[in-house]
């Protein structure tokens, strides 16, 4: 089946939806005007407002994911919803009524529902029509009658003018399927006039997306500092004075018990390199040596060779990478390969990186059992804010029974070009 049938028969598929949920679109507008016309009485209308503006919401997501299968992606424009509120209360009421994306919502379903309908039949009528002239020769020839009906283009006596159908049919179904496509998109684009986020909404959730992303990386920076700090204080400071008093005390053996005191002075030796490998290890922690000195592509190599599971990676990065948004994927990729050795049961595993558009794409891929969660632990949550504080997404999809893909994206720029050309590992 040629590419421009199969987008012409799912957008044939959307137009149908299209008719079926604009047909909800009335009787949400009723249920609006009826709780906001109940307002003044006491609870009611605070009560009411709320739920039929949730209704409505989900409705416009839908819509939204139509015109986003169109090819005209419609962000939220909401306001996130107060902390601390309840169901029926005042700081919940106050939030749906001074949001202007519910009014601009409820301005948009009786136009959206008569362009929905109308685009909707558009898109199926004529594939239907030219597909009842496709057909129309068997059916004529095997119930020998006009059952299509009269007065009709496929209206016909005789057998020549059934056979004739034939072509035209074929011409007008190809010009529906091929037309789909673009009815589809002016019904999304009509969406978008409303129901998309205006200059200053944008603004307005952009602030709230970096407040938000801000105190994430506040927090996580805190919490990186107490780690450290929580390292230094069990490990390398605890072993440094464990060295010192070893030292002291072979100075007072020196001269009484030279032996004793050659024994102490061999174990702080010992300890002494134990402390500097903990060091080490507390540094590669913070920002690891193989990541300043080959850059992304060389320490994501020099990682998966390190962990039990083979990691395949593929690698085109034709240049480095400003060193915070390096750090930040390097860990992002560290913290998805423990996941994939710790949880998924995994056989083999595959990283891909790529930088286009000012763009950089990491996808990491398993072969393990699936059905993992980012709300069942802090590890997937947590590598959501280090991407969102480069304003980086990432999205997970792991069904059951795997495989688990990770997509990870950060918008960046290139700093230096590569002297070395990329190569897969195994």
């Amino acid at each position: 089946m040629a590419p421009w049938v199969r987008r012409g028969l799912r957008s044939v598929g959307a137009g149908l939806a299209a008719i079926g949920l604009s047909l909800t679109n009335v009787p949400l507008l009723v249920l609006s005007v009826v709780a906001l016309v109940l307002v003044p009485v006491p609870f009611l209308g605070m009560a009411l407002v709320p739920w039929t503006t949730r209704l409505v919401r989900r409705r416009t997501d839908l819509e939204r994911r139509l015109a986003a299968r169109a090819g005209v992606p419609v962000a939220r424009p909401y306001q996130p919803p107060p902390q601390r509120s309840v169901p029926g209360g005042w700081r919940r009421f106050r939030w749906v009524v001074t949001d202007p994306a519910t009014w601009r919502d409820l301005a948009w379903l009786v136009p959206g529902a008569l362009v929905g309908i109308v685009l909707g039949t558009i898109t199926l009528a004529v594939p239907l029509y030219g597909l009842a002239g496709l057909t129309l020769t068997p059916v004529w020839i095997w119930l020998g009658t006009d059952w299509y009906g009269y007065g009709t283009v496929w209206s016909v006596d005789t057998v020549g003018e059934a056979l004739l159908c034939v072509p035209q049919g074929a011409a007008i179904l190809a010009v529906g399927l091929w037309s789909a496509p673009w009815l589809r998109r002016v019904d999304a684009f009509f969406d978008r006039l409303l129901l998309a986020p205006t200059r200053a909404a944008e603004l307005r959730l952009r602030v709230t997306q970096l407040t938000v992303t801000r105190a994430d990386t506040v927090d996580a920076q805190a919490a990186e500092l107490r780690r450290i700090e929580r390292d230094l204080h069990d490990g390398v400071q605890a072993r440094l004075v464990s060295l010192g008093m070893m030292i002291g005390l072979a100075d007072e053996l020196i001269d009484r018990d030279p032996a004793a005191a050659h024994g102490l002075l061999a174990e702080a030796r010992e300890s002494s390199g134990t402390a500097l490998v903990e060091l080490r290890h507390l540094v590669r922690g913070i920002h690891p040596p193989v990541l300043a000195e080959r850059g992304l592509e060389g320490a994501v190599r020099a990682l998966a060779l390190s962990l039990p599971v083979p990691v395949a990676v593929d690698a085109e990065l034709p240049g480095r990478l400003d060193t915070p948004v390096e750090s930040a994927a390097y860990f992002a990729l560290a913290e998805t390969l423990t996941n994939v050795v710790r949880h998924s049961h995994a056989q083999h595993a595959w990283v891909s990186l790529r930088h286009a558009g000012e763009r950089l794409t990491m996808v990491v891929t398993d072969d393990g059992a699936g059905g993992a969660d980012p709300t069942a632990g802090t590890g997937l949550r947590g590598i959501e804010r280090r991407l969102a504080a480069f304003d980086g997404t990432m999205a997970l999809s792991s069904p059951p029974g795997g495989p688990t893909v990770v997509t990870m994206e950060l918008p960046c720029a290139l700093s230096s070009p590569r002297t070395t050309h990329s190569f897969a590992t195994d």
